[in-house]
């Protein structure tokens, strides 16, 4: 009966502070934008999520544990994505009420894997009689991670600003080779971890400081080397406003600007953005993509071009082609499309219509396509939202002809002068880290970049300029273990802990309990 008016009261003392908790988390979560670029204070988030897993010891049911986890992801979202709200409602034409309502849901929704995942947490810990030392080294962590893992690819994945994005410029770093950004997002909530329970058991300290000093060695490691010659380029950043880059009576001042960026000067690679020739070629002026195509010949150079293309009654690919020195012809087609922007989810074709986008529905590219090959480097080329998906990248890495240089063509000036731009930048520098290749960035408004093979920025160009950013860059070759095996590494982690979880309880003798 005691038990039973404990437990009672112990229920009724966390109901009366369950909003109080869910603020503290909802708080962190936004707090936890911070870590990200363009602020880049990544131990920031170690405290945080240190935080946040203190409130999870002390909620006593799985609901509470999956509301917790909700308000941080919530918190987190809301202010790490915020930028939706200007695509929607500046450039889209909606609402702004309704754009902003759509904002929270969408974090709502981005939240619900963490709330997910932290539900699974306290079901293992009551399946299993957990104690508080198991779930912050074994559970919490690799829940927390599989909650971005699961983000990464449900509903055809949304995997911005995921935890380990906040590393590119930690020691962690030296552990995206191998594991990548979900490995490294496991990593910093294991350090989390850790560092909570260091705050009863200092000789739990050793672990964090052996993590950061392993990521540091590690990143000594060449997993790739040069290969062949480098190559000269040009990336173009035309600055034209979102609001005339599909105004008819503005195309052709787009067409004439990177006409003449084009040719102003000869090198082994050219590069527009995303849909710099905003019309289909078939709507173009006749001679248009045949002058490109002449000085291509005679100056020598490969020109990327990024341009809508159609393949029938309405069918539209988001492409880039390429016009070459001797007339080889070659298209890539963007292969993983952005929901509402780039195909319209079953069920949404009344929200899409509220919004202005031109061409909303485009046909995906084949998952693997053949890199470009420009002089002695083959250049693999993705557009835009698809250099969020490191495994898929890296299973284009696993052919008979890898490339060895990677090719990022954006326009997000959809999202306005706003943090979006520098975490872009910071999810290309982590393609690189992950596969040892460099990353060029030609983008429409920013950041247009060269980022070599060890994910750091050589060079780029103010946001917002109109300019050309030309170097001389170097392929490599060569496999990290990540452009390998993807995400199985980590994966085979997460199970691992799992069966490592299961094993300790098997081992405790009958009517052992947990300890706190």
């Amino acid at each position: 009966m005691t038990t039973t008016r404990e437990a009672a009261r112990s229920a009724l003392n966390f109901a009366m502070h369950l909003p109080l908790q869910l603020g503290l988390a909802a708080m962190a979560g936004a707090l936890h934008v911070l870590a990200f670029a363009p602020f880049g204070l990544w131990p920031l988030q170690l405290a945080l999520l240190m935080l946040l897993f203190g409130l999870l010891q002390y909620s006593p049911s799985i609901k509470a544990h999956a509301f917790t986890g909700w308000a941080f992801g919530f918190g987190w979202y809301v202010f790490g994505v915020s930028w939706l709200y200007i695509s929607m409602h500046r450039f889209g034409g909606m609402p702004g009420w309704l754009a902003g309502l759509a904002v929270v849901a969408m974090a709502l929704l981005l939240g619900a894997f963490i709330a997910l995942m932290m539900a699974a947490a306290a079901w293992l810990r009551a399946r299993y009689d957990l104690s508080k030392t198991v779930m912050l080294l074994l559970v919490l962590p690799m829940c927390f991670a599989l909650a971005d893992w699961l983000r990464g690819w449900v509903f055809t994945g949304f995997p911005w600003v995921v935890t380990g994005y906040a590393h590119t410029d930690s020691p962690l770093a030296g552990f995206a080779p191998v594991l990548g950004v979900y490995g490294l997002g496991w990593l910093a909530a294991l350090m989390a971890g850790t560092l909570l329970l260091a705050v009863t058991q200092r000789r739990w300290l050793l672990l964090p400081i052996v993590l950061l000093l392993t990521g540091a060695g590690i990143k000594t490691v060449n997993w790739t080397t040069p290969s062949g010659a480098p190559i000269s380029v040009r990336l173009l950043q035309g600055n034209v406003p979102q609001e005339m880059k599909f105004d008819i009576d503005r195309i052709n001042d787009t067409l004439s600007l990177y006409h003449d960026l084009v040719k102003a000067g000869p090198a082994d690679l050219i590069v527009t953005p995303e849909t710099a020739i905003p019309l289909l070629s078939r709507d173009l002026p006749p001679d248009y993509l045949p002058l490109l195509q002449t000085y291509a010949e005679t100056s020598g150079s490969h020109l990327a071009l990024g341009i809508p293309l159609s393949d029938g009654l309405a069918q539209y690919a988001n492409s880039m082609i390429a016009l070459t020195p001797d007339a080889t012809k070659y298209r890539y087609d963007k292969h993983h499309l952005v929901p509402f922007g780039e195909f319209i989810p079953p069920g949404f074709r009344w929200f899409v219509e509220m919004m202005h986008i031109p061409l909303g529905d485009f046909t995906p590219g084949a998952a693997l396509q053949a890199p470009l090959q420009v002089r002695d480097q083959r250049v693999l080329p993705n557009i835009c939202y698809e250099d969020l998906f490191g495994e898929q990248i890296a299973a284009q890495l696993r052919t008979d002809a890898p490339a060895t240089i990677l090719l990022n063509m954006s326009n997000i000036a959809w999202f306005g002068d706003s943090i979006a731009l520098p975490q872009h930048l910071q999810i290309s520098r982590m393609r690189a880290l992950e596969t040892g290749r460099p990353m060029l960035r030609a983008t429409n408004t920013g950041t247009t970049a060269v980022i070599d093979a060890h994910g750091v920025v050589t060079a780029q160009l103010t946001p917002y300029t109109r300019a050309t950013l030309s170097a001389k860059v170097q392929g490599f070759q060569g496999m990290t273990p990540y452009s390998r095996y993807g995400n199985a590494l980590f994966l085979i982690m997460a199970a691992l802990i799992l069966a490592v979880v299961v094993f300790l309880r098997r081992q405790k003798p009958p009517g052992t309990g947990k300890t706190r």
